[in-house]
């Protein structure tokens, strides 16, 4: 590492970890994606959030946007509108952003500051654990008690400056939660790197169409041709373990894509690079519509560093618009009823694989068979 947390090119050619494998044998017949339908019904975008996104942890930000007490991050899964608080203690906090009155919400989405936590509907006033403090102009009533109206508290832990959060009361700890990522990123000093810039993006897919798009690099040299420069494609490698899928490719001179593109379950990618990284959560809107929300990171953030960061992030999103096209068409022939069922690639596909059995795992246990 140098002093000024960035890894050497070498450190980025290091082995990868020996890893337990996630006990998902290659059957013998054929390997086919997941059914047409599945990603176009309405009653398995609702059987998604109830078994995925309620239950699993998510990645939702970084320790560094929240240094300050107040400091506060809005932001909805699937329907459900949370925030993340620094306390005064310097704890973080995590609630549904809902009043406990009447149900508005409390903090605009997006990050902030926030000294007092006053619903702007009826003026009702919590503090960071949660309380009822104040409700002014409510009356008196013998059977109103404040102490029964706190705010919902929802599960959060960091990892590694990385926030998380989980909606379920009964899942297991974010550390029991990771699966692989430690071992994987042990070598990379993420929490060195600062943040520069977010990027967003709403596409007309399904969030499993970008998934898969995202999950595999078989279509590299049709889609993308400035990135199909920058590496050998020959070389690319797609593997998987526990609750990650993991892509590599050696790089040819001047590639800004050295290190490791990871997918980590549900619906987080972190892409390490020599010299910073870039995190995105994949967020379902609704059966046909997805939101990306990227964060660049990098390890020196002084001004003569800052123009080729600047292009860096903007080939990224490049390449992020060139994946748009493919998806939302391929959404329209997925609905389209004629295509039922594709086979996936044994050499660059099983990260698909993989992906698709712990869906269909998920979604079995709510009813959703035929996958």
């Amino acid at each position: 590492m140098t002093a000024d947390g960035a890894l050497p090119q070498t450190a980025l050619d290091l082995p990868m970890p020996d890893l337990p494998p996630p006990g998902l044998p290659m059957p013998a017949g054929p390997v086919m994606s997941l059914p047409a339908w599945s990603y176009c019904e309405r009653r398995v975008y609702e059987a998604e959030r109830k078994a995925i996104f309620f239950k699993e942890w998510q990645f939702i930000g970084c320790e560094k946007d929240l240094p300050q007490p107040g400091d506060y991050l809005a932001t909805e899964i699937t329907g459900w509108r949370i925030f993340a608080l620094r306390a005064r203690d310097g704890s973080l906090r995590a609630y549904y952003n809902m009043c406990s009155h009447r149900a508005a919400q409390l903090l605009e989405p997006g990050k902030g500051h926030c000294d007092v936590l006053r619903c702007a509907y009826h003026g009702w006033v919590f503090d960071a654990e949660g309380r009822l403090k104040a409700t002014p102009h409510f009356g008196e009533a013998d059977w109103f008690n404040k102490k029964d109206f706190p705010l919902t508290p929802i599960r959060i832990d960091s990892w590694r400056g990385l926030i998380f959060v989980c909606l379920d009361p009964a899942a297991k700890p974010l550390a029991e939660s990771l699966g692989a990522l430690p071992d994987l990123v042990a070598p990379y000093p993420i929490e060195r790197f600062a943040k520069l810039d977010e990027a967003s993006f709403e596409m007309r897919c399904n969030w499993k169409t970008y998934t898969d798009n995202f999950a595999e690099g078989y279509h590299i040299p049709g889609i993308h041709p400035g990135l199909i420069q920058a590496i050998d494609f020959n070389g690319f490698e797609t593997t998987f373990a526990d609750r990650v899928v993991i892509m590599k490719a050696p790089q040819k001179n001047g590639s800004i894509y050295g290190g490791i593109w990871l997918w980590i379950w549900p619906n987080m990618t972190l892409s390490v690079y020599p010299d910073g990284m870039n995190t995105s959560r994949i967020l379902p809107l609704d059966e046909g519509r997805t939101q990306l929300i990227y964060n660049f990171y990098f390890a020196d953030l002084s001004p003569e560093k800052l123009p080729a960061h600047r292009q860096t992030i903007e080939t990224n999103c490049g390449i992020v618009r060139e994946d748009f096209g493919i998806c939302e068409i391929s959404q329209g022939n997925l609905a389209a009823g004629i295509h039922q069922r594709g086979p996936l690639s044994p050499r660059h596909e099983e990260g698909l694989r993989y992906y698709h059995h712990r869906l269909r795992q998920a979604l079995a246990g709510v009813g959703i068979g035929g996958l």
